[in-house]
């Protein structure tokens, strides 16, 4: 019973030391993600191991796993524009690494590629890219400095081994003093604007004057070449025609009280 427990024992202490090795000599690879093998004797291996499962040498060889999917980053950078104003700058970037060139990239540059590599050539790329452009144009032509830049930092960025899936302008502002100048330039315009009309409607109401004039002008001319024509019939008749017109207006009061002419009309007074 003693030598059975014993070989219990060894063959326990067996499996467990197995099970050890087994598990040392195997990594996973998760979704979205490769990895790079390094040999302690050869060196990185020029082999991008995909998703899964794999084996390797304990001891000898160490998977370094590198993330392959799109992931954003900000970068903010002060510049100045071809008139010589200052332009804050956000550019957000959607990255990722060439697979391919994982081992390259893991040789030359290193696991933190993105920190070493992003900051200095967006910086550059704008710098070169908004140089080129006035204050003026940076606003009205943002589509074509956007995908000026687009262009320029995707092809900087393929020289490194990334990929450039998205590259947008998200923030862009000038500086207190360019604002200001902006401001007054944007008052003045408004207040000629506001002075140009004072000015045509002052013109306006002359000229309204002016054909009122000419229109009582005419009409005076008209009326004493009536005058002459007819003598006092016209005047006898204005006469009528506004006699008519104040009849009509007393007729409709309530306080209006008509008495016969030429009759003696007894008021009905108290004593």
């Amino acid at each position: 019973m003693a030598k059975l427990f014993e070989s219990i024992g060894k063959l326990g202490l067996a499996l467990a030391i197995g099970g050890g090795v087994v598990n040392s000599a195997l990594f996973n690879v998760d979704a979205g993600h490769r990895a790079v093998i390094f040999d302690r004797f050869r060196g990185v291996q020029d082999v991008v191991v995909g998703e899964g499962t794999h084996f390797l040498i304990p001891w000898v060889q160490k998977p370094i796993i590198f993330d392959c999917r799109s992931r954003p980053r900000n970068v903010p950078v002060i510049t100045g524009s071809k008139d010589l104003q200052n332009v804050n700058i956000t550019l957000r970037i959607l990255f990722r690494p060439v697979t391919g060139q994982l081992p390259r990239i893991f040789t030359s540059i290193g696991e933190d590629y993105d920190e070493r590599v992003l900051p200095s050539i967006t910086t550059e790329v704008l710098k070169a890219v908004v140089a080129r452009f006035d204050a003026g144009e940076l606003i009205t032509q943002r589509e074509l400095v956007s995908r000026q830049v687009s262009e320029d930092l995707t092809e900087r960025a393929n020289t490194f081994g990334l990929i450039l899936d998205d590259v947008s302008l998200t923030h862009l502002t000038f500086g207190k003093e360019f604002t200001e100048a902006v401001e007054m330039k944007q008052v003045a315009q408004q207040e000629a604007e506001r002075a140009r009309f004072v000015v045509e409607k002052a013109e306006q109401q002359k000229q309204a004057a002016i054909i009122s004039a000419e229109g009582d002008s005419q009409a005076a001319l008209l009326i004493a070449n009536s005058l002459q024509e007819a003598g006092d019939g016209l005047v006898e008749l204005r006469k009528l025609e506004a006699a008519e017109d104040i009849a009509l207006l007393l007729s409709r009061s309530r306080n209006v009280t008509y008495l016969p002419s030429g009759q003696g009309t007894l008021l009905q007074l108290p004593q």
